[in-house]
This record gives structure tokens, sequence and C-alpha cells, in this order.
């Protein structure tokens, strides 16, 4: 499939992106970034629910731009471990700060909050917490073992952090078995450094091959399928095409099951600028590509996150 024709826009420097501080007027969003706005009964009660609980979501805290759609379909993704992050990654809205103590009971209550809305799938994901990445892991260990208690029947998905490669953590849960195991790639190799403080590339790829290889060690299953395994990548920030396709082989050759792939759009001015919106034609092009190297299944489109359609994509696997 012949690539199309990239949009013009801004050109980043290849080596360096630096933090535009230059007052510009904002280009109009294109047609296929409209979501619908949050409203709405169902919302509502979601939003009352999670403030009684005590409870964070990576809806809000990352201000996606599906909350209206998800949360009106009772679908949201809990953010456990605090809302104030220990990493500061030049795309995310998630604030950032020197983090509480763990609570160790808010699994307990987040598993409850999937009950109450009466979930088929859940998606669990965190802040990371570089000051204790094997609590961190004992969290989320914790609310699959809730969710299953509270929630029987309930499929699991946990978005981790790479825990800064801590053996320990990611054999923790790995072994709690849950049905889909997230870990954001978030972008090329180039852009790591500006992008994703604090991550490195080669140990995001090590944490989805390793997780396949302690699913097969771990359940006597020769090819680590016991595990989906999900990656997402989001574009607009200065990569080019070349690029993108090279992290897809890679991430292939790691036998990843779920591709998710999703427009960057710039939470603020103190975020990393937006290099160009993708096309839908773009997308489409890059689903075709991935779908091509393997994966199970491909999410592509402007307004895609991590968990956008998480059930759908888990079941078109077949795996989950």
């Amino acid at each position: 499939m012949t690539p199309p024709v990239a949009q013009s826009g801004m050109q980043l420097n290849a080596e360096l992106v630096q933090i535009d501080l230059t007052p510009r007027k904002p280009a109009p969003k294109p047609a296929w970034l409209k979501a619908k706005a949050p409203m709405g009964e169902t919302f509502h009660n979601l939003k009352k629910m999670a403030r009684e609980l005590n409870l964070h979501t990576v809806c809000e805290s990352a201000q996606c731009p599906n909350i209206g759609e998800c949360w009106n379909q009772k679908s949201a993704t809990f953010m456990m471990l605090g809302n104030l992050c220990t990493r500061r990654c030049g795309f995310c809205a998630v604030p950032k700060g020197k983090p509480e103590p763990i609570d160790f009971d808010e699994p307990r209550r987040v598993a409850y909050a999937v009950a109450q809305l009466g979930l088929a799938h859940a998606v669990i994901t965190s802040v990371n917490r570089d000051d204790d990445n094997v609590g961190a892991a004992r969290a989320f260990v914790s609310v699959i073992e809730e969710i299953r208690m509270q929630a029987p029947g309930c499929r699991v998905e946990v978005l981790t952090p790479d825990f800064q490669g801590n053996e320990e953590a990611l054999r923790l849960v790995v072994e709690a078995r849950p049905e889909i195991l997230n870990h954001n790639i978030e972008t090329v190799p180039r852009l790591y450094r500006v992008a994703k403080s604090g991550g490195r590339y080669e140990k995001s790829l090590r944490f989805l091959q390793h997780a396949k290889e302690l699913a097969a060690e771990m359940f006597d299953d020769r090819d680590g399928d016991q595990i989906v395994t999900k990656t997402g990548i989001i574009v607009g920030m200065g990569e080019e095409m070349h690029e993108l396709l090279a992290v897809f082989r890679d991430l292939a050759d790691r036998r990843v099951d779920i591709l998710t792939i999703g427009q960057y759009l710039r939470p603020s001015r103190d975020h990393l600028p937006m290099a160009r919106y993708y096309t839908p034609e773009e997308f489409a092009f890059l689903k075709h590509e991935a779908v091509g190297m393997g994966f199970r299944h491909v999410e592509s489109g402007p307004l895609v996150r991590s968990s956008y359609h998480a059930q759908e994509q888990a079941e078109s696997t077949g795996l989950a």
C-alpha cells in the first residue's frame, strides 16, 4: 500500500525538540477530530461515583477526547497509585510531582466501582511510581484479584509502567494473569528523550517481550499466549513514517498482539508542540502496514487511545 502524501506542517529538528514559547494563532482542528461533548446522566453518575470512592480516571487526568462517548457507555479506565506521576513526559497531561504513599485499599475500591458498573472488561492503569516499583506492581496484583472476587467473569486489562525494568515487579503482574497486559511504547526512539522522560525504548521493548517469556515459563505455555500483550503509539510529534514502520516491526518481532495508533493532541503550551495532524488516510495506511506484520488487532485513528474500544479489541483477537 502506497503511503499517503503527508500533510504539510511544522518541521521539527531531527535531533532536538524544544518547547515552543512563541505566541501563534492556533490552527483549527480538522473535522475528523471532533468528539462528542461529555454529558448525560450516565456520565455524571460515573463522575460522582469516582469522587465518592476517591478514585482517579485516566480519562479525566489525561484529558482524553473520548471521555463523553466512553463514559456514557459505562466504560472508564481507572488510574491507580494516586494522581501525581514521578515522570515528566512531554506529551502527557497527567499531573507531575512527588506522590503520596501507595494506598493499598485503592484496588478494593476500584473493583467495587467495576462491579457497580457491571463491566465485562475493566481497564486499569496507573501513574509511574519510580519511588516504589515493586509496591506499584503489588497494587496491580491486588486490583486483579479484587476484580475477580467482586466482579466474577469480568476481563481484566492492565496498562502498566515499565517498572524501570524491575524483574520482580513484572513477574508479579504476569503471575496474576491479567487477560491483557498493556505497556505503551508511545513514540519512536529518536523522540524518547523529549517525549518519554525517564523511559527507554529498548526497555519498553524488553518489557513486552519478557512478559511473553514469563508467561511461557510460568504457565507451561510455549507461545506465551496465556497473556495477550498490547501497546500503543501516538503520532504527530515529529516522527517520520519510516520510523513508525520500524517501530511496528520491532513490536511484531516481539509478538505483541494488539497495537493502537492515535493522534497526539497537545494538552497545553507547556507540553511538546504538535508537528501535524495525520489524515484518516494515513491512519488507514498505518493500520494496513501493521496488520501485514502480524498483529492480531490494530486500532488506528485520530481519536484512538489505549483503552478506546478495549473490549472490542480483546474480543477480536480471539485470545482474551
